[in-house]
């Protein structure tokens, strides 16, 4: 069964040994932060923090900071599952006859519960603040000694594309100002940032609504990270992941829903036109995010449980909890990347890249500068666009093992002919670009060179023993005495 909420996810934690309550007061200004960054360093659990200093909210970090607690989180025994399901639905053809069509029921009547419920209330109105309320009253992190203040980092941003209505729920970090407002980082790249242009180009409104949850269940916190087509809701995304509908409610002030189930709720607005200086904030990259102008989030209503629990993340030199976060949608999308990709047999993104900066790819060649296709088939693919290196290897090499990917790619490379440069896109938390949001991509072809690539030398084997003496010598080798 799906979980309902944060707490049940929570108790899930625990009773698995996946969670640490801290008793003692901890101070949200750094102490957590060190915290959350040993214990995700140290392979150790997710932690509940009981008593923040100043403060009467419980803080809840690194609920998703292993492959463990991913699978937790998702309810799965491994994130695979979920790619599976994915390729199930991708192949679902129109069934023939009626044995056909009865087999199919099962898997259309799951679908069903993809969809968004629209319910009347839910938890989140249990209060109710349109005007005594304070962004201070919430023990939100100031994660690292140069950050520009606290930062709210799991926030489930909600708006509407202004022309077609449709929601998008993104997470972008909010820098709090003062007791109303705060930053909305929405990079020039996200669905947040494009329907922001889209009303100022409009001209014709002033302000943008906005609706904040903070805290719900780990599947539909999960789904606003996930890099989706912009015509894809996440909240359904989410049905998809829980098997279960997300129930939404719609907010007091503003025309947006919400998960019925958050911890709490921020309605209000942003001015269009309106920007402030946010950061410099410490990011995923292991390095600040230099200052920037950004919109301006105004609150006006305040939403939640009697007693919330403020649930959080820390982001810094990897690895971090984005990290686990990250490496299971590379699983769950292999299957989509395989739909305009075929020739891929596996990805890696290995957390030194932290994410858009190094992309390992394994492929079945079967013809002369598939390799290069491939590239620019990942560079023209939605946010993977951002890749600032990829690797492309032949099918027989594991790209989870990065000492096999190191010590093929580098034998099979020749520097000049097989690396590729090409200039577009770039994240926009790339420091090293000459401009910010455009600069330089590389692309290595570290597969075999063929004849019909130009290559015409003997190409050598990979060095083996013969599976006979290997099989001899295991059965002599515990008779040595050795282990």
């Amino acid at each position: 069964m799906a979980y309902n909420d944060l707490r049940e996810f929570i108790a899930a934690l625990e009773k698995n040994g996946e969670l640490q309550r801290i008793p003692f007061e901890v101070d949200p200004y750094l102490e957590m932060t060190a915290f959350a960054d040993r214990s995700v360093k140290t392979n150790g659990p997710a932690l509940l923090f009981e008593k923040p200093k100043g403060y009467k909210m419980p803080v809840l970090v690194n609920s998703m900071a292993s492959i463990k607690r991913m699978q937790l989180a998702l309810q799965v025994e491994n994130v695979d599952q979920i790619a599976a399901r994915i390729t199930e639905y991708l192949q679902m053809k129109m069934p023939e006859g009626i044995m056909g069509k009865l087999k199919m029921l099962p898997m259309l009547a799951e679908m069903g519960n993809f969809f968004p419920k629209i319910v009347s209330g839910g938890p989140c109105k249990e209060v109710v603040e349109r005007d005594n309320f304070s962004l201070k009253d919430i023990p939100v992190l100031h994660c690292w000694p140069e950050d520009g203040g606290p930062f709210i980092t799991l926030p489930l941003v909600f708006s509407k594309n202004p022309e077609t209505g449709k929601r998008n729920c993104g997470m972008y970090r909010m820098q709090v100002y003062d007791e109303r407002t705060t930053g909305m980082h929405w990079q020039t790249h996200k669905q947040g940032a494009d329907h922001y242009r889209r009303l100022l180009q409009e001209g014709k409104r002033k302000r943008m609504d906005i609706a904040v949850a903070i805290g719900a269940d780990p599947a539909v916190m999960y789904s606003a990270i996930l890099p989706l087509p912009p015509e894809l809701d996440e909240m359904m995304i989410a049905g998809f992941l829980r098997g279960k509908p997300v129930e939404m409610v719609k907010c007091e002030t503003v025309d947006i829903e919400v998960p019925s189930n958050a911890e709490i709720v921020l309605e209000g607005y942003v001015e269009l036109g309106e920007m402030r200086t946010e950061g410099p904030f410490g990011d995923h990259t292991g390095f600040y995010s230099l200052a920037d102008e950004y919109p301006v989030f105004h609150v006006t209503c305040v939403t939640r449980r009697k007693n919330p629990i403020y649930v959080t993340t820390v982001v810094g030199p990897p690895p971090m909890e984005d990290f686990y976060m990250g490496k299971s949608i590379e699983r769950i999308f292999l299957p989509l990347m395989r739909l305009n990709l075929p020739e891929v047999r596996d990805i890696c993104m290995p957390a030194e890249g932290i994410f858009h900066n190094l992309i390992i790819v394994s492929i079945r060649k079967s013809y002369p500068g598939q390799a290069r296709k491939v590239m620019h088939g990942i560079w023209g693919t939605g946010q993977a666009m951002f890749s600032k290196c990829i690797v492309v290897v032949d099918e027989d090499v594991n790209v989870q093992d990065l000492s096999e990917v190191a010590w093929k790619a580098l034998n099979n490379i020749d520097p000049q002919r097989d690396t590729e440069f090409v200039l577009g896109p770039i994240d926009s938390l790339d420091h090293s670009s000459r401009l910010p949001n455009f600069g330089s991509k590389m692309g290595i072809d570290a597969t075999r060179k063929w004849p019909a690539e130009g290559f015409t030398r003997p190409w050598p084997d990979v060095i083996k023993m013969s599976p006979e003496v290997t099989k001899r010598v295991d059965e002599m080798w515990h008779r040595a005495g050795l282990k």
